[in-house]
């Protein structure tokens, strides 16, 4: 079982060295502890991938596409861009904590994580991926709907993400922007997927990063009309209502649970 689990281990450190060794002399990251060396690659990791997918996708929608996607009126001014990213510049060392924990229960083979797909076979993967992603749907929705529903939650964690009410206040830098156990426990679903379900674990690492992309999409209020995704038209409309559309990737849950509101029906119906 240890000579499995160094599997991981050399998966983990071939991405450190990706990352940590392409930007740091290796005796400032080297030496510390190979939990810390995960935090320090997500953490970097993770904003790179949220400027760049920031700065690249409101450059296009904003000004390269200027008033082909999006109206004046519902592009958000600069200090709401920059009130969004400094809120997430405070959860973002936070956020980068819950891969790293993943990382270290996935090493300790406290998990169902598998390191190639040769062990199980691409069938089996992809069946394992499938329940895998239902789960995190399933948990995604009715953690957010919770962080609605009970009011104590709303208050002191999700409300900071809800400023961002209107279709002037969101975009795509506000992905990102919550309380940071808010977004921890948004996040919970995938680990706990790991106990349930066979994982992959560059897949796992994918899905993580994915999930930076996704959120930027999301909030750009560009409705893309490709079902059944839950794209940003939807959850606007769960900014604008606060009861609505909670899911994450797919619209299938809010449909089975009765809270589906779609962009394209009459605006009285969403009151």
């Amino acid at each position: 079982m240890e000579d499995y689990l160094t599997l991981f281990v050399d998966e983990t450190s071939f991405y450190n060295r990706i990352v940590l060794g392409n930007l740091l002399p290796d005796h400032l990251w080297k030496p510390l502890p190979h939990i810390i060396v995960a935090w320090l690659r997500n953490y970097i990791g993770g904003l790179t991938l949220y400027f760049i997918s920031g700065f690249l996708w409101s450059f296009y929608i904003y000004y390269w596409k200027r008033n082909v996607y999006l109206s004046q009126d519902f592009i958000p001014s600069y200090e709401s861009i920059l009130l969004q990213i400094m809120v997430t510049m405070k959860a973002m060392p936070w956020y980068s904590a819950l891969p790293s924990v993943s990382e270290y229960m996935i090493e300790s083979g406290w998990t169902r994580c598998y390191s190639s797909i040769s062990e199980v076979g691409w069938p089996a993967y992809l069946a394992y991926l499938i329940v895998y992603l239902g789960i995190v749907e399933f948990g995604i929705y009715w953690m957010h709907r919770e962080l609605h529903d009970i009011k104590a939650l709303y208050k002191h964690l999700h409300a900071t993400h809800h400023i961002y009410n209107k279709q002037n206040t969101l975009s795509p830098f506000a992905g990102l922007a919550f309380h940071p156990l808010d977004g921890i426990l948004q996040g919970l679903p995938h680990v706990i997927a790991l106990f349930v379900v066979p994982t992959h674990l560059m897949t796992l690492m994918i899905l993580f990063f994915t999930e930076g992309i996704w959120t930027t999409n999301i909030h750009d209020c560009i409705h893309g009309n490709l079902w059944p995704v839950m794209g940003a038209g939807y959850h606007t409309i769960h900014h604008t209502t606060y009861r609505h559309n909670y899911g994450h990737y797919t619209i299938w849950m809010d449909w089975m649970f009765g809270t589906l509101i779609d962009p394209k029906e009459d605006s009285k119906k969403v009151s």
